[in-house]
């Protein structure tokens, strides 16, 4: 299916403690809260008799699934055969659903709007396959609680969609907002959102990505397929980063092995090198209920990537507010004795005055040259600009 959200503007809910969620799953949590879906089965294994024709669906967690012949329409039980080829996974799971008669696809997601503290709405009369072909998509933020939430939703859609259609639409606007805060979604977009002839909307398609922080307050049955789909995607020092108490995802393409902590630092450095064409080859946070302290399995899997010849630089960054900075340069001084960087080693350390008590950030340059740093900086623009000098963007590896 085509899409706005996750293929698109939104980015693919890989990075940060999130969960992608699959059709089946997602579904599952709609029909938890009364909304309507295709009446469908998840299979795992043979097809059992009484199906002649269905919509047959891989369960998978990346996009473009109709592009890639991963849903087709038919006989049940030779798309079920193909699908799985096409997949190479014999026990591929597959959601099997009864053909709906659709009237008109519509597009239609929310996403947490995390600049605006709010959710955003996006909608589109032309939904399906091509979405991104058509007209830009409708868009507005909503406070699901608010008193004037349908009001704002209908004034949104009604330009575009027809009266009645428009305030269907409006309440499911605000239905799927309160689905996202009660399920903890980042994202929930449907497409498509099927009008059948009688004026029903039924949700054909569900991608939803939840945030894991909040994964404790969910049954993890729930979205066992989910959470097994993830796991089996993982590359092995992604595996071993979960093993050893934090988050790790690798990132095709990249240059630089980038340790940090906190999503909201390492979003920001993922960017500054991404704007300076050096972009990151991992991104790393903390785990909900994990070690405090993994710095140095950290900085072990990322001197392992940087054994890898399109690997060109190292770049540490974090900021210390009350920790003092002398224990933090002891310790990493002391891991660089031990296990030199095999790439040139950037390191961003800004510390408040009572981390500098005693200790000044002179002190920890001269002590991080010794072993091997080859910048250290506070600001970091003018780490990355180093950086970025120091491996040449546009070096092809």
């Amino acid at each position: 299916m085509g899409s706005f959200v996750s293929d698109g503007f939104f980015g693919d809910g890989r990075l940060g403690v999130t969960m992608r969620l699959t059709e089946w799953d997602g579904k599952t949590a709609l029909r938890r809260h009364g909304l309507a879906v295709p009446e469908g089965v998840l299979l795992r294994e043979a097809l059992r008799p009484g199906w002649d024709d269905a919509v047959v669906k891989a369960q998978v967690l990346e996009g473009g699934r109709g592009k890639r012949g991963l849903v087709q329409r038919g006989a049940p039980a030779a798309l079920a055969q193909d699908i799985r080829a096409r997949l190479g996974d014999a026990a591929a799971p597959l959601l099997l659903e009864r053909p709906v008669p659709i009237a008109q696809e519509i597009f239609l997601a929310l996403r947490v709007d995390g600049t605006a503290q709010a959710i955003e709405v996006l909608c589109a009369p032309e939904g399906g396959v091509e979405v991104e072909a058509g007209a830009p998509p409708l868009r507005w933020h909503v406070a699901p609680e608010a008193a004037a939430a349908l009001a704002d939703s209908l004034r949104m859609l009604r330009g575009a969609f027809a009266p009645d259609l428009a305030a269907r639409l409006a309440r499911m606007v605000v239905r799927l907002a309160r689905v996202m805060v009660a399920e903890d979604l980042e994202s929930l977009e449907i497409n498509p959102l099927a009008r059948l002839a009688d004026g029903r909307l039924v949700a054909c398609d569900c991608k939803a990505v939840r945030d894991e922080a909040a994964g404790f307050r969910h049954d993890a049955e729930a979205t066992a397929l989910s959470a097994g789909l993830e796991a089996a995607a993982m590359t092995p020092l992604e595996r071993r980063a979960r093993d050893e108490g934090f988050q790790m995802v690798e990132i095709p393409g990249g240059r630089v092995a980038m340790v940090t902590a906190g999503a909201g630092l390492g979003m920001m450095m993922l960017d500054l090198l991404g704007d300076a064409g050096c972009p990151a080859a991992c991104f790393m946070d903390n785990a909900q209920g994990g070690p405090a302290e993994t710095a140095p399995q950290r900085f072990a899997i990322a001197f392992e990537m940087a054994q890898r010849p399109e690997i060109e630089a190292v770049l540490f960054y974090t900021t210390l507010a009350s920790r003092p900075l002398r224990g933090r340069v002891e310790a990493l001084a002391a891991s660089l004795r031990e296990r030199p960087s095999p790439k040139p080693l950037f390191v961003g350390l800004a510390a408040g005055h009572a981390a500098l008590a005693g200790y000044s950030m002179a002190q920890a340059a001269a002590e991080l040259a010794a072993v091997g740093v080859t910048a250290l900086e506070a600001d970091p623009h003018a780490l990355v600009r180093q950086l970025a000098a120091a491996i040449r963007p546009g070096r092809t590896a």
